[in-house]
């Protein structure tokens, strides 16, 4: 066993697939015989290994994420069999451990120093994979073993990342891939932002390049099965697909990638500084400034290898691309092939016939030839240091060359690393170079080393029918300069060991993040102050930024108290610092071409990863034998994978202090639970609880379509008001009514302590507290703030609690092959009024906190003193009913309430509610859907 683990967990690991790892089942043995290919498969169907548990749970901490995936496997053959676990992790993700358990024998990881020597270590060089998810890098972490017959496997890999800021979104990418149908399906991402967490949204899962997968039946929202918890500071996803809901989504098990997309609320000035034990990051991301003119060179590569549809999208890519340079900016355009083609000898102002021509321009050019990169990046880099020098450009620009080819170079200087050397000495840190890998066979390692050398960055394009959209989405990264030349300091005797603190360019929608540690705990304050150019003048920001521990924690100065087992909670920021160290010496070292320095930096490096378990080009991971003693899952805790299950403690930490995550989150509201019987639902029906009179009245009212009417009016008290609004539909056959009418719309204005306003109809709810959210139906989820939360229960119900005192609940009522008389359409029921005032008033809301009782006289009545009258068994069903001042006959009736499951027994009052409700019919219609008048305000007479 420990030699297969042996030659099998080097990376690459076993290079055979699943599919590839043998001949499952015994047909091997039947050599001669022939038999039906159905048999084969089923044979190979019934004895593949069965993946029985796949889950991602995420924690990411202030755009820190920790991710530990988890799966069970079972060998149901009645031989020994491989098998094999795969992962696509973020190609930026450092692993951080790796631990198996086969059988009663568990091995776990152990970060080393790496050894040349390939024996018995898991590598940091991981596959790429074939499916790269364009701009967003991915590798494959594939382990095998073989595991004897009936026997169990289990594997857990955890890795850590930063999330990158991109066109203004953070997004977490977790893959869903498990190769087969699994039982137990999890993903849960937990998201914890002390700035306030804004627009959270779930996509659709994305997997558009492997066959046999797709996104689902509804492509508009999240997944089916996704629930999402959400409130200023804290979210939580869980995303638990069925068997069934796996197999409409993919039936191969590729699901595809689950994206959780957010960004933070964020103050203007010098940028958001945290602090925790010691460590501090820093998050600049200005906006709100005039861009930048930018200068910028489009470097297209023409060669043969371009012919047909990467040719073609990426010259329709460039025409959008031209149309949207800003009349301050100037560009050129070059070919590439054998030879370098120019359009102008000078760049040239955005002008309507400069765009033309210059799409013209691009529109002619026609592959051929070989792949001169050196010739034309130098020729790029010339015509920018010409027209710079000839003061062609803005003092105050920033000069770019967009550089796009699909291809290794053929002609020309072809040695990588004179390329390098020559662009680096032409472009002196003057020219930025962003460059565009297109397809499977670019030298992509020479693309990241042009862009890295060069204050640029490097994206993938994948041949497929959207490669036009991924070039477009690049360019987005950088078409707004924002900022150029920032530098940040802070005093040299309050910090040391900080990140990159110069950069050359800030473009809107992205961030600038520096990390570091305190030199002097004891300073309560920090001074910051950030430099920088922008389109008009020289800017310098300054500010002493409180420095005590703001996150809280279980801990003093030192850091937080051990844990059970002797472990302290990992601290995200120290983390995030070595994070961020790591990146930066890996880059420093790749750009070096001194033998001395790389040794100093490969050093440097090793020793952060090997302290802080990060597996990196220069660590390596040696897999051993745990003590038989432990227990398997105590053997898991034990080989340091606290770093990806410890930020659930410190976040249990943080809620306990000052960042608490805002009210208590609540499950979705399940439709079978009884709720206040106070509602309005169906035609519409009434109906008004009593509770401590033990009585329940109902009543009618006709309504015209389109009319919107006051449910709830207390805008001037607890600042709630409801509206519901009508739609008509024809009576059924053989009715009494001419036509019906049903709400289509509920409307909630939230007045305090700051206004929100909500819409909710049968297939989604509108959400605008400031940040407008849209969400479907069909989906359940939860969002919250500032005291107000709304809970989507999937095709059942929204629930909406305000300040945690009052509570509506909207039933869904939906019809799959609807009569003609019917319609999509809601019920309105009041679950929690506590919170409205005694001037409440509105059709329902009249009747809260109000006693009602029946007059003795009524004939045939029970006076049962513990009981409410009801009719005597052959006596009369009718009754006076006494409530607010007002007698008014009623009888009585059955009228069944929640979606038709209950039936109440209610005094009836007839002739559309008259002398029941105040005033008449016209008194409660409003203006519009969040109209908070009312006729009826504090201090009017109650009475007619």
């Amino acid at each position: 066993m420990l030699l297969l683990l042996g030659l099998c967990l080097a990376l690459p690991l076993c290079a055979g697939s699943l599919e590839e790892a043998g001949t499952w089942g015994d047909t091997s043995e039947q050599v001669g015989l022939r038999v039906p290919r159905q048999v084969r498969l089923l044979q190979r169907l019934k004895t593949k290994p069965l993946m029985t548990e796949f889950s991602v749970k995420s924690t990411i901490i202030s755009r820190y994420a920790f991710t530990t995936v988890s799966c069970r496997m079972l060998n149901r053959a009645s031989k020994d069999q491989e098998v094999t676990f795969q992962m696509q992790i973020p190609a930026a993700a450092f692993i951080t451990n790796f631990t198996m358990l086969i059988g009663n024998q568990v091995y776990q990881g152990e970060i080393t120093e790496r050894d040349e020597k390939p024996g018995g270590q898991v590598k940091e060089k991981r596959n790429k994979t074939a499916e790269d998810n364009g701009e967003k890098g991915t590798e494959m972490f594939r382990a095998s073993v073989v595991l004897p017959s009936k026997d169990k496997a289990a594997f857990f890999l955890s890795y850590e990342e930063l999330l990158q800021r991109r066109l203004g979104k953070y997004e977490h990418v977790v893959s869903v891939r498990p190769q087969q149908l699994v039982g137990r399906l999890t993903v849960e991402v937990n998201v914890l932002e002390r700035s306030g967490i804004a627009e959270l949204e779930v996509l659709r899962l994305q997997n558009s390049r492997r066959k046999g997968s797709g996104s689902g039946e509804d492509d508009s929202g999240p997944p089916p099965s996704t629930v999402i918890h959400h409130n200023e500071t804290f979210a939580h996803v869980v995303f638990k697909p069925s068997v069934v809901q796996q197999a409409k989504i993919a039936q191969n098990g590729i699901l595809g990638d689950f994206i959780v997309r957010y960004d933070v609320s964020r103050e203007q000035s010098i940028g958001d500084i945290q602090v925790l034990n010691g460590y501090f990051v820093h998050y600049f991301a200005p906006r709100d400034l005039p861009p930048l003119p930018k200068n910028v060179v489009f470097v297209l590569d023409s060669s043969a290898s371009m012919v047909g549809a990467k040719l073609r999208q990426t010259k329709d890519a460039l025409f959008t691309i031209l149309h949207d340079l800003r009349p301050q900016d100037h560009f050129n355009i070059i070919g590439f092939s054998n030879r370098i083609k120019v359009w102008k000898d000078h760049l040239v102002s955005v002008t309507p016939n400069n765009v033309r021509d210059g799409k013209v321009y691009i529109h002619h050019m026609s592959p051929s030839g070989g792949t001169d990169i050196n010739g034309a990046l130098q020729t790029g880099i010339a015509l920018l240091h010409d027209s710079v020098a000839r003061h062609d450009l803005e003092d105050r620009s920033v000069s770019l060359i967009v550089f796009l080819t699909d291809g290794k170079p053929t002609v020309g200087e072809t040695h990588t690393p004179k390329i390098l050397n020559n662009t680096r000495e032409a472009a002196r840190g003057r020219v930025c170079i962003f460059t565009v890998g297109i397809g499977d066979d670019v030298d992509f390692r020479l693309l990241e080393k042009l862009s890295l050398e060069n204050c640029g960055f490097t994206r993938r394009v994948h041949e497929d029918e959207d490669a036009g959209a991924q070039l477009i989405g690049f360019y987005d990264e950088i078409r707004t300069p924002l900022l150029s030349d920032i530098r940040v300091d802070y005093p040299p005797d309050a910090v040391e060991q900080v990140t990159r603190t110069l950069f050359p360019n800030y473009f809107n929608g992205s961030e600038i993040i520096v990390a570091g540690k305190l030199a002097d705990r004891a300073k309560d304050r920090l001074h910051v102050e950030v430099t920088a150019s922008n389109s008009k003048k020289f800017v310098v920001l300054k500010k002493d930024v409180p420095v005590e521990p703001r996150w809280g924690g279980s801990g003093g100065p030192g850091g937080p108290g051990p844990q059970g087992g002797g472990q302290e909670d990992p601290n995200p920021l120290e983390r995030l610092w070595s994070y961020l160290t790591l990146k930066e010496l890996q880059s420093s070292w790749l750009q070096s071409d001194q033998e001395q320095e790389r040794d100093r930096l490969r050093r440097k490096a090793q020793a952060l990863a090997v302290a802080g378990r990060f597996l990196t080009p220069f660590t390596s991971m040696k897999l051993r034998p745990a003590p038989q003693a432990h227990t398997p899952e105590a053997t898991y805790g034990l080989a340091g994978m606290s770093a990806a299950m410890g930020p659930e403690m410190v976040m249990q930490s943080l809620q306990g202090t000052h960042l608490q995550p805002g009210p208590a989150l609540k499950k979705p509201y399940d439709p079978r639970i009884k709720i206040s019987k106070t509602s309005a639902d169906g035609d519409p029906h009434f109906v008004v609880d009593f509770p401590r009179s033990r009585l329940t009245v109902c009543f009618n009212i006709d309504g015209q379509p389109g009319d919107i009417l006051r449910l709830v009016s207390d805008h001037a008290d607890s600042g709630v008001t409801v509206n519901g609004e009508l739609i008509g539909a024809p009576a059924p056959p053989h009715g009494h009514k001419k036509q019906r009418t049903y709400f289509h719309a509920i409307t909630i204005l939230v007045n305090k302590p700051q206004r929100s306003y909500l819409e909710i109809t049968p297939s989604r709810v509108i959400v605008d507290g400031g940040d407008r959210q849209v969400l479907p139906c069909n989906q359940s989820t939860v969002v919250g703030s500032r005291g107000l939360e709304v809970s989507v229960s999937a095709n059942a119900n929204v629930t909406v609690t305000v300040q945690g005192t009052v509570a509506f609940v909207i039933l869904f009522h939906l019809y799959k092959k609807p009569a003609p008389y019917q319609r999509n359409h809601l019920g309105f029921y009041i679950a929690n009024g506590q919170g409205l005032s005694g001037n409440c008033h509105g059709l329902l809301g009249q009747f809260l906190n109000q006693e009602a009782r029946l007059t003795e006289e009524a004939a045939g009545l029970s006076k049962n003193p513990t009981n409410p009258p009801v009719p005597e068994a052959g006596g009369r069903s009718k009754a006076i009913l006494k409530v607010k001042g007002h007698q008014v006959p009623v009888v009585w009736k059955q009228r069944k309430i929640y979606n038709g499951e209950e039936q109440v027994d209610c005094w009836f009052a007839g002739n559309n509610a008259a002398n029941l409700i105040d005033g008449e019919y016209k008194d409660y219609l409003a203006a519009h859907p969040f109209d908070s008048e009312t006729t009826f305000g504090p201090g009017a007479p109650r009475g007619l």
